[in-house]
Formats: C-alpha cells, structure tokens, sequence
C-alpha cells in the first residue's frame, strides 16, 4: 500500500487553504490547559520522530531524504541524507544509537542503517530483499471474499479487476520502527507486517496482521468506485497497513494501523491501534475508530496511548487522542494541524505537525516539531505520570 503518497495526496486539498495553528486544548477536554513550546519549524514533511535519554529529538523529513538531530535549544544539525529520489523514514534510538530507514518504494529498495553517537551512518539489513524473498503478508486475502464468478466476471477488466480479489502482493514501504534490547522492530506499511531486525543483521517476521474486518459496500460506494450491483451488501477487506511500533510496558508491540482504503467522511473513521505479541506473533485489537492513525506513543509504566490522527478532530485537520490501557474510547484530545509523529518523555509530549501540508512546488517547509507537558493539565494525567 502507497502510504506517503496516499496521504500526501488526500491532503493537498484538505490543508492547502488553512491557516496555521498550534497545538489547543480541545473543547470540553479534561485538558484545562497546554504549555506549549516550538522547538524547530521549517521542516519538510517531518514524518518520524525518536527522542533520546538526553532530550534530542531526531526528525526525518522524509520528501528531501534528511535526518536532522534537534536539540532541546532548537539547534539543529544534519545526521544523514540520502540521494534525491530516496526518502529518509522511521526514526528510532537506544542507547546512543539512533535507527531509521532509507529507500525507495516504487523501487522497492529499503535499507535499515543506524547511527552510533552520531557518527556516520552505517549498514544493518536489507528490508526490501527480505520482502521480495518472503512476502510475509502472501497468505492474506484481500477484497471481496464471498463474491461468485458470475459477479466477479462483471468486474470491468483494470485496476478495479485486479483489486477485487488478490493476495498479499510484493511491496514495502517501512513507516515505523522502535529499537529495543531485543532488536529492532519495524512496521512495514507496504508488506502489512512486523519483522525485527537482530544487531547482527539477520531478520525474522514476528507477525503478519490480518485483513481489515469486512466493509459492507453500499450502493453508493459501489456506483462512487465503479462496481457492479452484484457487489452490495457484500463485505470487503482492505489492507491493515502498520504505520508504527512501540513497545508497551506489558510487553506486548503497539501498532497504529491504517485502513488500506480511502479515508474520507462517506467511509468513516477506520483506523486501528493493534497490540501484537513479538514472541508469539498474536494479534488483538486495542482501540479503533482513527482517522488516519499515522503515529503513537507509550507511557512506559502506565501504558496510556497517544495516537496522532491526521485527518482527526470536528473538522477533519488533525488530533491527538488518548487513551488508557482497557479502554477503547479517548478520554482527551488536543487538535494538531497535520500531526505526523509522536514521542512521549515524562510527561512531555513532541509531536511533528504541519507535516503533510503541500504547495504547488511540492512540500513545504513548515513542519514544526513542538512539545507540550501533561503534568498539572488533568487529574487523570496526573495519576498517569505520578
């Protein structure tokens, strides 16, 4: 699934008109207040973030293939950058080592590097061979699962044709990782699953999520995608699209999960959070209902959730929501234009917004990446953090 470009392109007309805003306490949110603070603006498409025991955040500006170091002063330094054509992506650290991607997805070439102490950065594993080779995600069934050959054959020949019924086809686009003691974990958007990376190298599927829950297809959404009638009221199932991974105190791998089909009022709010077991390879169901669930973050004792939802909020520009552990509907929400990626320190929130926002050269360089504190904005963060 074309994740960037998808979005990218879903949010040309969506954002291209509004003013900017900052970070607010939503209305009626048990937020009574956010301390608000800009560390570095003038990013481009600054689509993954991972902050370290220091404080430093490192920010991917994806479309311009950089990895910029940001200190907690706002000054910023450049770690990597790649060829014109490559994007830089999926921004994770431990210890002193920070870890991020760099490839290509129509070529299909993703590579996972990492940068020990900020020095240069160095190979580690070959993501886009391991797709090509294995194709975890080959044994999952998509599109119409119940539709008859006689309906099927009335399927005009062409995209919608080959989007009626298919398996899990060849195709990585690696959104997200997190680096743990156990390796580095990664969410592949194109391949639809969770591989780790071991520190020698070696890579290994921990698990392949399964297709979204059928979608019924009213007659309008047959007319509107071009379908035959025979179609309605039989169920459809998108890809789950992984678009992040975080560990959680319990063990257990997060993962913010789009729908694999368009996301627009006429469809609904269809993201996912998933938790998956990376011993086991088991997969629940956290939470659902994003819109456009791009990122998450942890609290590392509680395991509260943060979930930036670009497409969330009254008017459909963006959110961060979150959630306690057990519970599945959002206890606050602060609306952020165009979030992308999100870190939780203490209980000091980073987020990268504005990040999605394209003019009619290409991508603007307006992302911010911005921090805001929970402590004293709510009795239930306060009994969260502690």
């Amino acid at each position: 699934m074309n994740t960037r470009i998808a979005i990218a392109a879903a949010c040309v007309a969506a954002l291209a008109s509004l003013a900017l805003v900052t970070p607010a306490p939503a209305a009626g949110s048990p937020l009574s207040f956010v301390r608000v603070s800009t560390i570095a603006d003038d990013l481009v498409t600054p689509l993954s973030l991972a902050v370290d025991a220091t404080g430093n955040s490192y920010v991917s500006q994806n479309f311009i293939g950089v990895l910029t170091k940001i200190t907690p002063e706002g000054t910023q330094t450049t770690v990597a950058t790649v060829a014109p054509g490559v994007e830089v992506a999926a921004v994770s650290s431990f210890g002193d080592t920070v870890y991020f991607v760099q490839g290509s997805q129509p070529a299909g070439s993703f590579d996972l590097l990492f940068s020990p102490r900020g020095q240069a950065a160095e190979y580690l594993a070959d993501l886009g061979g391991y797709e090509k080779s294995q194709n975890p995600d080959q044994v999952n069934t998509y599109g119409f699962t119940d539709l008859d050959e006689e309906c099927i054959a009335q399927i005009p020949e062409g995209p919608r044709a080959r989007l009626a019924r298919y398996t899990g086809p060849v195709d990585t686009n690696v959104y997200g990782t997190t680096a743990t003691e156990h390796g580095v974990y990664v969410a592949d958007a194109g391949g639809n699953d969770i591989l780790r990376v071991g520190y020698d190298g070696s890579i290994s599927t921990v698990a392949v999520l399964p297709p979204t829950p059928p979608f019924e297809v009213t007659p309008e959404l047959a007319e509107r995608f071009g379908f035959p009638a025979c179609v309605v009221g039989h169920g459809y199932r998108f890809e789950p699209v992984p678009t992040d991974v975080e560990l959680g105190p319990d063990g257990w791998l997060y993962v913010t999960s789009l729908p694999g089909g368009p996301e627009d009022p006429g469809l609904g709010a269809r993201g996912a959070v998933l938790k998956v077991d990376p011993w086991t390879g088991e997969v629940k169901t956290v939470a659902t209902g994003f819109a456009g669930a791009t990122n998450l973050a942890v609290e590392r004792n509680t395991g509260a959730i943060l979930v930036t939802e670009l497409f969330g909020g009254p008017e459909g520009t963006g959110q961060i929501s979150m959630f306690l552990p057990g519970q599945d509907m959002a206890f606050a929400s602060v609306p952020v234009r165009s979030p992308a990626a999100i870190e939780l320190r203490g209980g000091t929130v980073y987020v990268t917004h504005d990040a999605f926002v394209l003019g009619e050269m290409g991508p603007a360089p307006i992302g911010k990446l911005t921090t805001f504190s929970l402590r004293g904005t709510s009795h239930i963060w306060d009994s969260v953090l502690g």
